[in-house]
Order: C-alpha cells, then structure tokens, then sequence
C-alpha cells in the first residue's frame, strides 16, 4: 500500500470514514427506515448482478485508504443477509492503514455470525434496537420480531469476544420516547454502549417532521432525572455521538443529535451504496457511479482520479442548513440503501 496522500473537502475536512452497504436488503420494516406499506412482498430490491463484488469494493476501499480513510463500517440494509459476508471481512482486515472495521446490524442473525464475523477480522458491533418493550418493538420493527431474538443476538456477540457491543436507539415522539430510561438502565448493567439518535429526516418515505423528534436536551434531562450523567469528551475527531458519563463511573452514553445540534462541520464520511455510487452525505439525493468504471476498464488511474473528484469537490452540509428550513422537503436517498 502507497503512503496515504489525505485530502479534504471544500469545507477543509479530511476524509476519514468509509461506510459500506453490502446490500439493500432487510428482514425487518423499521418505520423510519423502510416502512411496510412501501417496502413490502412485491418491492424490487437491486439486482444481484448490479451489485459490487467483494473484489470491486475492496479495490475502492484501497484507493480511499490512501486518500485518508481509517476506518471502516459495513452496513446495509441488513449486512448479515449478504452471502458469505466473511469472504468480504478478512481481505479488508488486513488492508493497511485501516484501524477499525466494523458492522452495523438489526442483531437477528448474530447467533449464527458473531464468532465467524469475530474471527474474520471485524473488530467492533453495533446493534439496534429501539426498545426493550416488545409490542413496541414489533410496532417499530415492522416484522413482528419479538425483542428476545435481538438480545439473544446480542448475547451471542458478547461471547465470541465483542466488548462493548455500540447499541443504537432512534428516538420518536410518540412511539418510544418512554423506553429511554429502561433502555438507559438495561445497557448500563451489561456494560455496552447505548447511543440515542434524534428522529432523522433521511430519505422521503419516513413520513418525517420536526414534530416527531425528541431533542438531546430532552435524552438527557430523561436520562439524568434518574441516573446521573456528565458530558465527556470525544474520542477522536468527527466522532458523531456526544458523549456522556454516569457520574457513578458505571458507563457511558451518547446522544446523536443530527437535527438539534448538527456536526456537518466535523464530518469525515463517505458513503458507498451497494450498486456502486458514492455519496458523500446521509442526506444525498445523487451519487457518483464508480461501477461504470470499474467494469468498463483496468484504468485504475482514472478511478482515483473520479473518487479524488468526489470528495474535493464536497460541500454538503445538510443538517446545518435544514436548522434555518426545517420543514423544506427534498428528494434524497433512502437511509436502508446506504446505512445510517
């Protein structure tokens, strides 16, 4: 691997972050994410042959290693339903210059891939899951999946040597705003992570307004009323989650706060899409088409020099600009396409 050449954006950011979505697929509806009544039996999800292979993304993330990127997230859609996700894992692993991988799953099939996605390479988890009561989680998670099956997932991560495991909660007003605290309680017993995420307007299909979210501020008054916590510093620069301490010494949480306190000036993060576009926001409406690219030639030069393009020319700052037209609607792609 060449000596990393970083580069930054139009706003000075480095690019740092690459989130990758295997696929588009998911065994769940989650209603902010990709709703049952849009996304049901007869949606047609992307072609298997339209999709990267595990050798053209990995080509991609070794030319975004050498532009700066140092850490990896594999997303979806639900990741764990790609086939032979672990074939993808372990060339990744051992790129150089990467100092984290990392999945993102809904936990379902986490008893049957933990111990492999552990031995091929992946150094960290993050599950969501936002509630422990069941008849609200199956209200949210559109399948009619009861919670046990994602604490068992999560259980299964525990043992094949994932710790802390990063649980990620969405917060809506209305549907689980009264789960923080036993959310809170829970996670802070076993020792993970749990980080709150305001309400997103990603996509167009989650029937989004700022009604719906339920502020930081708010978490954390919930939060603190019963169980003590601080502000702590971040860990590294770009870091997306505030950080907060229990005052006790007994953990941490943090709070993604994209619409009440947005971070667009500390973003670092790229994002590939399963059929081959890289976005280079959560809340892009066009991508820019590598797989043209990769498949219509062996020019690696010309591939660089369009992913160097992509990221010069940068200046998205969604989130900054919705806090002055909040309620301004515009197409965007949908969250289950390229992860959260």
């Amino acid at each position: 691997m060449k000596s990393k050449s970083t580069i930054t954006d139009k706003l000075s950011r480095p690019i740092k972050d690459l989130r990758i979505s295997v696929t588009d697929r998911c065994n769940f509806r989650c209603t902010y994410c990709m709703p049952e009544q849009i996304y049901g039996h007869r949606y047609k999800f992307i072609d298997k042959s339209s999709l990267l292979t595990f050798q053209e993304i990995i080509t991609i993330t070794e030319i975004l290693v050498e532009m700066g990127v140092q850490k990896i997230r594999l997303t979806g859609g639900e990741p764990l339903l790609r086939n032979k996700i672990e074939d993808l894992i372990s060339p990744l692993a051992n790129i150089a210059g990467i100092k984290e991988l990392t999945l993102t799953t809904n936990g379902y099939l986490l008893p049957s891939k933990a111990q492999k996605l552990k031995n091929s390479g992946i150094n960290r988890i993050t599950v969501s899951l936002d509630s422990l009561d069941n008849e609200i989680f199956k209200k949210i998670n559109g399948r009619n999946v009861n919670v046990s099956k994602v604490l068992t997932g999560i259980e299964a991560a525990e043992k094949a040597g994932f710790s802390p495991i990063k649980i990620n909660c969405v917060v809506e007003r209305g549907i689980n705003e009264n789960s923080i605290l036993e959310m809170a309680e829970y996670f802070r017993e076993k020792g993970h992570i749990l980080r709150f995420i305001e309400f997103m307007d990603v996509g167009t299909l989650n029937q989004w307004n700022l009604d719906k979210v339920v502020p930081a501020k708010e978490i954390v008054e919930i939060i603190n009323s019963k169980i003590p916590i601080e502000p702590t510093n971040p860990t590294y620069f770009g870091e997306v989650a505030s950080r907060y301490k229990y005052k006790d010494g007994s953990g941490e949480i943090g709070i993604i706060a994209s619409v009440t306190q947005p971070f667009c000036g500390n973003c670092t993060r790229l994002r590939l899409s399963p059929e081959g576009n890289l976005y280079t926001c959560l809340f892009s409406n066009t991508g820019t088409d590598v797989k043209k690219l990769l498949r219509s030639n062996n020019n690696k030069k010309e591939l660089k020099s369009l992913i160097k393009k992509t990221w010069l020319s940068r200046e998205d700052k969604y989130s900054i600009d919705r806090s002055s037209k909040p309620n301004k609607s515009t197409k965007k792609v949908e969250m289950y396409h390229i992860g959260g």
